[in-house]
């Protein structure tokens, strides 16, 4: 086999065993698993968790038995409506650029976060994103914030049943909000809420003691949602608990693993963090996601847990802050955030640098390859910025991608070029050690050290380029900026598979299954001008797997995103002719069209056979 037909099979095998492992362990669920969040979308208005059996577990002190725990979870019917569940607390409204919903005065839970800017689908009438519901109808998802009495606390603490008061109607960007209770026991709690333009409320929890004793408080803040919610499934992707604990990282637990972790208690499981500083706990999905964020200067103790709640489980992320005392006639307060809505990388960078929110970028997936992920997002973002379209900006990092390894590649090609000019000598080689494959190596080996060839340079092009697949594919999959960005025509999701359909004409349980648009289309064309600029292996088998490789990777990248396969063809289109200027400059046949012309007749006839007397054959 000629060496640089060697290196391109190679090379092909990579990519195919790659991307077969890709598609098997991200893929293969995604056609399921998004027909199953649609179904349990569509299912919202009659299902739900029964919030009256079974208590949220509350946060428990370090180190402290016996400690009092916020007040169980009122009683309510076991199916309601969103409307309904809003309907039976009197509330705060919430109005900002980005986020419409509002405070339950009772329990002070906020409880009901729409995202003005993402809708469900492409269709700009489709309905906003509910990112947090109420407790009583579907899909209950929410955030409290409060305090844990010490043990031997008697006096009465804000819990869920509480009904705050407070100074205004609505909640506005930059106004504060003060929400207020009176025991009328000597102590009264405060709470100042503010929030930003963007996602981030800022909580500010007071006590004055006006009774005749010390009183010990533990602060704090958890997301807690019921049910489990229906999951992509992909190992690219993490969904679930999320946090970053101070000095012990980052955590990331599945729904699953929190219900596969020790009991804590009865009925409950999950693990605790001790001692943390600085950092958050939340739970995460694809593109939204709801964390608390504590006092990043106080230690604080983190958890994730479980509970069975009737026939679903109760899944909570949550922190308890160490302990505030507040003397009689004193104050104590509490600081803590929380952040409700889309995973935009500005924002999330932006508020841990202003806010110093440690590693709050976690909060997106960025994955192994995060050192060429997150700047190529950038350079990506940059583009858009200019050009205004992310179909564009794949395109113009692809184009400097390629001028960035125009070096390497001159490198490859030209070790490719070097490789057909002395094929004949190879040939030769081949023929005079037919029987002694040890001596036929050395004396190849010779021959490349002679003509300063290195016989795997070709494969260095396409092994570069398999880390940045993996990097491009993690940014249209886990960024919100790509969610519902088009390109030109047809494509108004480069997020989405290619909607056009070859196969329009064949019924719905096999076009599942055999969905092939136009865009692989193209893709499985340049790929095969791309293979064509190549000699043809001589043998039998190898020569099949060379024709019908681009068929092949048409199929299979017919369930990518639309932005991937984008990518890929104009990645084919640049290396051909990135391949054609460099072989031609080095004197070296360019295969393709005689190639193309064997297909469909007669093949032109090559001169391999070795010239009578070999340039630096090196003959012993």
């Amino acid at each position: 086999m000629k060496e640089d037909n060697r290196n391109l099979l190679l090379a092909i095998t990579l990519s195919v065993v790659i991307l077969l492992g890709w598609q098997y362990f991200y893929a293969k669920p995604q056609m399921e698993k998004q027909q199953q969040i649609a179904q349990q979308n569509r299912q919202t208005q009659t299902d739900s968790v029964a919030p009256g059996t079974t208590a949220v577990p509350a946060p428990g002190t370090p180190g402290v038995a016996g400690t009092t725990a916020p007040g169980a979870v009122p009683a309510t019917p076991a199916v309601e409506t969103r409307a309904q569940a809003l309907a039976r607390s009197p509330r705060v409204q919430i109005d900002t650029p980005k986020i419409a919903g509002s405070i339950a005065l009772t329990g002070a839970r906020i409880d009901d976060v729409s995202l003005k800017a993402y809708r469900e689908t492409v269709d700009p009438n489709s309905p906003n994103i509910i990112l947090l519901s109420p407790l009583g109808g579907p899909n209950a998802y929410y955030s409290d914030f409060g305090w844990v009495g010490a043990p031997g606390t008697a006096v009465p603490l804000p819990n869920a049943t509480t009904v705050w008061s407070a100074d205004a109607q609505v909640l506005r960007a930059g106004t504060p909000l003060t929400l207020s209770w009176d025991n009328g026991q000597g102590l009264l709690f405060k709470r100042v809420v503010t929030i930003d333009e963007n996602a981030m409320f800022t909580l500010r929890d007071e006590v004055e003691n006006k009774g005749a004793g010390p009183v010990t408080l533990f602060p704090y803040g958890q997301v807690v949602r019921h049910g489990k919610p229906a999951t992509l499934g992909y190992y690219v992707l993490h969904e679930g608990l999320i946090g970053n604990l101070g000095e012990q990282g980052l955590q990331e637990f599945t729904y699953d693993h929190v219900d596969k972790e020790p009991a804590l208690g009865t009925g409950t499981n999950g693990k605790v963090w001790k001692d943390a500083v600085g950092g958050f706990v939340g739970i995460t999905d694809k593109y939204w996601a709801a964390a608390v964020v504590p006092d990043q200067a106080r230690k604080y103790e983190g958890r994730y847990s479980s509970v069975q709640t009737g026939s679903a489980r109760t899944y909570q992320a949550d922190f308890l802050a160490e302990a505030v005392t507040v003397a009689p006639g004193a104050n104590g307060s509490s600081n803590a955030r929380l952040f409700a809505g889309a995973k935009e990388v500005a924002a999330i960078d932006g508020y841990e640098k202003n806010l110093g929110i440690k590693r709050f970028e976690l909060l997106i997936d960025w994955g192994w390859f995060y050192f060429i992920t997150k700047p190529m997002f950038f350079v990506m973002d940059w583009i858009y910025k200019h050009v205004g379209n992310f179909g564009i900006a794949i395109l113009g990092v692809t184009l400097l991608l390629k001028l960035l390894f125009f070096p390497l590649a001159s490198k490859s090609y030209a070790s490719m070029a070097k490789m057909k000019a002395v094929q004949p000598e190879m040939v030769a080689i081949r023929e005079r050690y037919a029987d002694d494959k040890m001596k036929q190596q050395q004396a190849l080996m010779e021959l490349y050290k002679t003509q300063k060839i290195n016989p795997i340079a070709g494969c260095w092009p396409v092994l570069l380029q398999i880390p940045v697949f993996f990097a491009l594919y993690k940014i249209l999959f886990i960024t919100i900026e790509m969610r519902h960005a088009p390109f030109f025509g047809w494509i108004r999701d480069l997020a989405a598979p290619d909607p056009t359909n070859v196969f329009f004409f064949l019924p719905a349980a096999l076009t599942s299954f055999l969905h092939i648009g136009i865009w692989p289309i193209f893709m499985g064309i340049t790929m095969f001008i791309q293979m064509k600029m190549n000699p043809e292996p001589p043998d039998p088998v190898q020569k099949m797997m060379f024709t019908w490789m681009p068929v092949f990777f048409t199929f299979l990248l017919g369930s990518f995103p639309a932005g991937l396969v984008i990518y890929w063809t104009w990645n084919n289109l640049l290396s051909v002719s990135q391949q054609g200027y460099i072989m031609k400059k080095h004197g070296a046949k360019i295969e393709l069209f005689d190639n193309i012309k064997g297909m469909f007749g007669k093949k032109p006839a090559t001169a391999v056979a070795a010239p009578d007397k070999p340039a630096n054959s090196n003959k012993k």
